[in-house]
C-alpha cells in the first residue's frame, strides 16, 4: 500500500493492479460499505493533459456499456491533483494472471469464457466503441467463472471527433492486435477485435503466446505472413471446428476474418446466433438441410440430410464445387450459398494472408540500410544496449534484434555464398533492407509512444 490510505469517500483497502495509466486498489466506500475498484493516476502523468483526457474518455466511454460481461463504471473525478476511476469489483483474477499459473485450459472452459467476452464486446461494437486492447490481461474472471471485459482506456469511439491516438497508446498490444492496426492504429476496426479475440483464445487453448516473439517487428512481419502454427498442432486434443475458427479469426486480411463477434461465435460452436434462429429451428427438422446442386448434366438437383451426413458428402465431392451447392432449412427455400450458415461454413471459408507490403518506401530502403548500418557500427564502437524486460512484450517496451526462429528462414540473414546466382545475393539484400525499413518503423512507434511522457 502507497501513503494514500483514502481518496473521495472510499477508503483504499489493497492494491491489486498497476498499469501503464495508473495503480488499481481495492477500495470500500465509508458509507455504503461498498467494495469497489479504483484507478488511480499517477501524479506525474495527471500533468500531462492528453493523459488525463484519455482517462476521463475511459470513464465516458465505460459509463456507456451496459453489459453483465464488461466492467461497470461507476463514478469518475477529474478534479484535485489525484485523478481516479470507480469501477465495479470482481472478485476472482485477470485471465492473463490464470493462464500465467495454469499454462493453458480445457477447450470447453476456454470458449465457456470467450463466447462470454464475445457478448460484451458484441455489445460495444453495437454501441459504436471499438476496444482495441483485447487481451487476456483484459478479461477478469469471478470466482463463479463469469468474464467481464476491462480496461476500455483505448476504446475508440467511431462518433467521436477527439484524436486520443496520436500518443501512440492507441496501438495496442503486438502478440494480440491484427497486423492492419500494427500499421494504423487509428483505424482500428470491429475486425481488429476479432483478431484479438481470437488470438486470446489461441493462447487459451495452446498455452502459447501468439507467434511466440518479444520483438514486436518480428510479430508484425509474422502476422503479415499468417506464420502462425495452427493451434491444434501445439494441442491435438483441440477441435478442428476451434482449431478453424482461430485460424480464421486471426486471418492476416481483414476481409477474411468474421465480420462481428457475433459470427466468430458461430464459426466457434457452428450454430446461427441470429436473433430469430430460436423460432426459426422451431418451425424446421432441427437437424434436417436442403441442398440444390448441378449434376454432371448440369441438371438441378435437391438432397435432403442432417447436418452430418451432408458434411460428409460435401467433402466426398458428391455435389461438385462446393462453392455452387446452396442449402435452407425448407424445401422450399430460399436457398442461400452455404458460406452464409455457420454449421457448413469451415468447408468454404480459408484462412489468408495479408495484402503485400507495401512499394511505397521502396525508393528509401537504400538510404535506411546506410543509416542501420552506420547505427550498427556506432553500437558496436562503445554503445550499450539496454536489456529488455522479462514482462509480456508491449509496443512501449525496447525491441532488441532477437535471433529468427530455426523455422523462420525468411529472416534469417547470412551472407550469399561466392557461388551464388546474381539474383539470389539480390534477393537476400532486398529481405535484408525490408528488415531495416522494419526496424525503424518500430524505433519510430516506440519514440512515438514514449514522447508525451518525456514533456
Amino acid at each position: 500500500m502507497t501513503s494514500v490510505e483514502t481518496i473521495g469517500s472510499y477508503d483504499l483497502v489493497e492494491k491489486i493492479a498497476e498499469g501503464s495509466m495508473g495503480t488499481v486498489y481495492k477500495a470500500r466506500h465509508w458509507e455504503t460499505k461498498d467494495i469497489v475498484a479504483i484507478k488511480i493516476i499517477s501524479k506525474e502523468i495527471a500533468k500531462n493533459p492528453v493523459l488525463i483526457k484519455r482517462f476521463e474518455q475511459e470513464f465516458r466511454i465505460a459509463s456507456k456499456l451496459e453489459h453483465p460481461n464488461v466492467v461497470r463504471a461507476i463514478e469518475y473525478c477529474g478534479t484535485g491533483a489525484t485523478p481516479f476511476l470507480v469501477m465495479e469489483f470482481v472478485d476472482g483474477e485477470s485471465l492473463g494472471d490464470k493462464l500465467e499459473r495454469v499454462g493453458k485450459v480445457p477447450e470447453e472452459e476456454a470458449l465457456t469464457t470467450i463466447i462470454q467476452v464475445a457478448h460484451g464486446l458484441h455489445r460495444a461494437h453495437r454501441q459504436g466503441l471499438i476496444h482495441r486492447d483485447v487481451k487476456p490481461d483484459n478479461i477478469l474472471v469471478n470466482r463463479e467463472g463469469k468474464a467481464k471485459l476491462t480496461d476500455l482506456g483505448l476504446a475508440k469511439d467511431v462518433d467521436a471527433s477527439m484524436d486520443l491516438t496520436r500518443t501512440g497508446r492507441g496501438l495496442g498490444t503486438p502478440n494480440f492486435m491484427a497486423p492492419e492496426q500494427f500499421r494504423n492504429a487509428k483505424n482500428a476496426s470491429i475486425r481488429c477485435d476479432v483478431y484479438s479475440l481470437g488470438a486470446t483464445l489461441y493462447q487459451m487453448v495452446t498455452g502459447e503466446l501468439p507467434f511466440g516473439v518479444a520483438d514486436p517487428v518480428q510479430a508484425m512481419m509474422r502476422k503479415l505472413k499468417n506464420e502462425l502454427p495452427p493451434p491444434r498442432q501445439l494441442n491435438p486434443q483441440l477441435s478442428e471446428r476451434v482449431d478453424w475458427a482461430i485460424r480464421r479469426a486471426m486471418s492476416a486480411d481483414p476481409q477474411k476474418r468474421p465480420g462481428s463477434c457475433r459470427e466468430f461465435v458461430e464459426d466457434l460452436t457452428g450454430q446461427s446466433t441470429r436473433p430469430d434462429s430460436e423460432s426459426y429451428f422451431e418451425a424446421h427438422d432441427e437437424d434436417m438441410w436442403y441442398v440444390v446442386y448441378a449434376d454432371g448434366e448440369g441438371m438441378a438437383r435437391t438432397h435432403a440430410g442432417t447436418t452430418q451426413s451432408l458434411r460428409e458428402q460435401l467433402l466426398q465431392g458428391q455435389f461438385g464445387a462446393v462453392s455452387a451447392v446452396k442449402g435452407s432449412r425448407s424445401k422450399i427455400g430460399p436457398f442461400e450459398p452455404l458460406d452464409t450458415y455457420p454449421e457448413f461454413r469451415d468447408l468454404l471459408v480459408e484462412p489468408a494472408p495479408g495484402p503485400p507490403l507495401s512499394e511505397t518506401s521502396t525508393a528509401n530502403l537504400a538510404k535506411l540500410g546506410r543509416l542501420q548500418q552506420a547505427a550498427t557500427h556506432s553500437a558496436a564502437a562503445g554503445g550499450k544496449v539496454q536489456p529488455r524486460p522479462s514482462a509480456p512484450p508491449t509496443v512501449k517496451q525496447p525491441a532488441p534484434q532477437a535471433p529468427a526462429a530455426p523455422d523462420m528462414p525468411h529472416f534469417q540473414i547470412a551472407a550469399a555464398p561466392p557461388s551464388s546466382s546474381r539474383k539470389d545475393r539480390l534477393l537476400d539484400l532486398l529481405r535484408n533492407l525490408v528488415i531495416v525499413l522494419l526496424t525503424m518503423m518500430a524505433t519510430l512507434l516506440a519514440v512515438r509512444y514514449l514522447l508525451p511522457y518525456l514533456q
